[in-house]
């Protein structure tokens, strides 16, 4: 149609230019076909993790002849850990966790870097005083917010020590336990679940009265018919006084297990002497805490160091960190912090567990490191020994 020549002329509009778009590799109806028609490119390094670059690799072994599928420690179990090393061509994210990982000098480079970070970033004096003179009041705070819902049962407990195994069995005898910073109860109704001997007696100890009052309000503990298996009380390990219901002699296993490195070095003294007293001539202290150098330790900010490997956690509790050659030193009898005696426990194992658990989800490697050990109170006509060269398995 012809314009009209009354009609003003129409002003050209300029149009939004539109970007090319880039090709897609799949169309959506396509994306289920992808595994069988893309060629794989390498996999990612994944994200990091709580701090820890991503782009640091655990050292791998050489490959065995042994495949996965032969090699039952390599396959997807929960709870079988020992033997299922990561080796060369392995899939980091193949399984959940990796056992014995060793990281390499860059990594150890890391953690020192961090450590100096954290040490020229340390709590004021004021919040020092505040968090150490009454430590108990920031884990009363903590089991009120999250009761038994923030750490799970653990179920390693009979794999890592089968003594625990041996006297739950129906006709053991008699025989005594105590936990020692019992928390909610993670480790003691595991135990009471399994147990099969009418003669244990379990007493689950903390010196929170909240942690206490969460492991009463249980069914498990309420339903206990008389006389019960489990008592729980409140207790200080570091404390002058021994637990209720229990003397000197009287115990059989000790289980220290996350507890010692919520005290601070200059409880230690007290803290063993009042195991030694408790424990039978023989007795045994079966022991798990956290390692120099692990992911808990290696991912903490600003305003967390307390002292040496000794850190403030963002709730208020308080968290050491150990070596091999320390812990060694300290139950032995052989690291003193002043001129008086210490108690000197036979070192009948201790190793360092070193293990890169995975998120497979988000690909996150997590490299972490725990302390083991048993020590043995000496019977009293031995004398005490350290034949700790034996590792775990």
């Amino acid at each position: 149609m012809a314009a009209n020549d009354n009609e003003e002329p129409i002003a050209a509009t300029e149009l939004p230019v539109r970007n090319k778009q880039p090709r897609q590799q799949l169309t959506k109806g396509m994306e289920h076909m992808r595994a069988y028609v893309i060629v794989p490119e390498a996999p990612p390094a994944g994200e990091d993790a709580y701090g820890v670059p991503a782009t640091y690799e655990p050292i791998r072994k050489p490959a065995t002849t042994v495949a996965s599928d032969e090699n039952p420690q390599k396959r997807n179990y929960p709870f079988q850990f020992g033997t299922r090393y990561l080796e060369e061509g392995d899939d980091i994210f193949a399984h959940n966790a990796w056992d014995h990982v060793e990281v390499d000098a860059q990594y150890n480079d890391f953690i020192e870097q961090q450590t100096t970070f954290q040490r020229e970033n340390q709590v004021s004096d004021f919040d020092k005083q505040r968090f150490n003179d009454k430590p108990e009041k920031w884990w009363d705070k903590f089991y009120g917010n999250n009761q038994a819902n923030f750490f799970k049962d653990r179920k390693w407990l009979v794999q890592e020590f089968p003594v625990l195994g041996e006297v739950t069995k129906e006709g053991y005898g008699p025989v005594t336990v105590l936990e020692v910073g019992a928390g909610a109860g993670n480790t003691a109704f595991p135990l009471l679940a399994m147990n099969r001997n009418e003669e244990l007696r379990l007493h689950a100890c903390d010196y929170s009265a909240k942690a206490i009052d969460v492991i009463r309000a249980q069914p498990a503990y309420t339903a206990q018919e008389s006389p019960s298996v489990l008592q729980a009380d409140v207790w200080d390990i570091a404390g002058q006084e021994l637990p209720p219901g229990l003397t000197p002699g009287s115990v059989d296993l000790v289980l220290l297990i996350f507890i010692f490195s919520a005290l601070s070095p200059d409880q230690w003294k007290q803290a063993l002497s009042n195991v030694f007293s408790l424990l039978k001539p023989g007795g045994e202290v079966l022991f798990r805490d956290y390692g120099r150098g692990d992911l808990a330790q290696v991912r903490f900010k600003k305003g967390r160091y307390l002292d040496e490997n000794f850190y403030v956690r963002g709730d208020g509790t308080r968290v050491y960190f150990f070596d091999e050659k320390e812990l060694r030193e300290i139950w032995s009898g052989d690291k003193t912090t002043d001129d008086s005696a210490a108690v000197a426990f036979e070192v009948r194992n201790l190793a360092v567990d070193r293990r890169m658990l995975v998120n497979r989800q988000r690909k996150l490697k997590m490299y972490r490191c725990w302390m083991q050990g048993q020590f043995r109170k000496p019977k009293e006509s031995e004398t005490p020994s350290d034949d700790s060269a034996t590792k775990l398995k």
